[in-house]
C-alpha cells in the first residue's frame, strides 16, 4: 500500500483535463505538496490560484516538455524548491487527428516528444531520488491506443505503444531493486475531456467519464496496482489480439465494435491538449 497523505507529488498536464482532477484528488488524500507542470499559461494560473484559495500548497512551473533542456533546468528547480518528489504522475500528452500522410514532420516530432520522450527524461530526472530513498511512485499515462492501431491515430498510437513498453520495462527494472518503487500503467480508451472532441463509439466500448478514471489512478497508486485499464473490454485487448488471426481482429474491434471508424468525426484541439 502506498499513502498519498504527506507526499510531494509531480502531475504533467497538470493545469486541465484529467491532470487537475489528479491534482484535486492527491490534495483532498492529503499530499503535502503539489507541483504541476503545464505549457498553458492562462490554465496554469487559474488552477494554481484555485487550489491556493483553498489553502493548498502549490508550486507550479510554465514548462514545454517537449524541450529536454526544459525538463531538466526545471527538474532543478522543483528539487530545489519541493525537495525529492514521492508520486510522479506523467499526464500530459497530445493528439493529432490525421491520416499519417496528412502528417507533418513537426507533427511526428512533437507527438513523440510530448508522449514518449518526455515522460523517459523527466522520469530520469527524479527516480534517482526516489532509489536514493528507497521508496516512490511513478504512474504513466498510456492509452488503449498503446494495444491497438487505428486510423488518424497512427503517431499517437506509436506513441502510446513506446510508452507502454517502456513503462513495463521500467516496473521491471524497479521491482529488482527489491525497494518500496512502484510503477502504474494507464492504458484508457476515450476520456470525455475533450482531448478527442468528436469521436464515436460503441456502447461496448463508452466513452470514459473523468471521474472514474482518476478515481481508478487514486486507487492503483494507494494499492501499488500495475495496470488500470478502463474501460473492461480493453483488460481483455491484449488476451483478444494475441488468440485471434489479425483479420478476425480487424473484423471483431475494427467493424464490429466501430474502432476504426471512431476518429472519422474528430475535432479535438486545434494544437494541442493533456489528457
Amino acid at each position: 500500500m502506498s499513502s498519498i497523505s504527506g507526499k510531494t507529488v509531480l502531475i504533467t498536464g497538470g493545469a486541465s483535463g484529467i491532470g487537475k482532477l489528479m491534482g484535486e484528488r492527491v490534495l483532498e488524500e492529503g499530499a503535502e505538496q503539489l507541483v504541476i507542470w503545464d505549457i498553458d499559461e492562462a490554465n496554469l494560473k487559474k488552477t494554481t490560484e484555485e487550489f491556493k484559495s483553498q489553502n493548498f500548497n502549490i508550486l507550479p512551473y510554465l514548462i514545454d516538455i517537449s524541450k529536454t533542456e526544459s525538463v531538466i533546468e526545471t527538474a532543478k528547480k522543483v528539487k530545489d524548491d519541493a525537495g525529492a518528489i514521492d508520486i510522479l504522475i506523467n499526464n500530459a500528452g497530445v493528439v493529432v487527428g490525421k491520416n499519417f500522410v496528412e502528417h507533418t514532420h513537426r507533427d511526428i516530432d512533437f507527438t513523440m516528444s510530448i508522449n514518449a520522450d518526455a515522460m523517459m527524461h523527466i522520469t530520469l530526472e527524479f527516480l534517482p531520488d526516489m532509489i536514493t530513498k528507497g521508496s516512490g511512485h511513478i504512474v504513466n499515462i498510456s492509452s488503449a491506443a498503446g494495444y491497438v492501431g487505428n486510423p488518424k491515430m497512427s503517431v499517437y498510437a506509436a506513441s502510446k505503444w513506446a510508452a507502454l513498453g517502456w513503462s513495463e520495462s521500467l516496473r521491471i527494472e524497479l521491482e529488482k531493486l527489491g525497494k518500496d518503487l512502484h510503477v502504474t500503467t494507464v492504458t484508457p480508451y476515450y476520456i470525455n475531456t475533450g482531448m478527442f472532441e468528436g469521436v464515436k463509439s460503441n456502447p461496448l466500448l463508452p466513452i470514459l467519464d473523468p471521474d472514474k478514471v482518476v478515481s481508478a489512478i487514486i486507487k492503483a497508486i494507494k494499492k501499488n496496482k500495475l495496470f488500470v485499464r478502463k474501460p473492461f473490454l480493453i483488460k481483455l485487448t491484449p488476451l483478444v489480439k494475441g488468440i485471434l488471426p489479425t483479420r478476425a481482429f480487424d473484423w471483431f474491434g475494427g467493424k464490429f465494435l466501430g474502432v476504426y471508424k471512431s476518429m472519422n468525426g474528430f475535432v479535438g484541439h486545434k494544437e494541442r491538449s493533456d489528457e
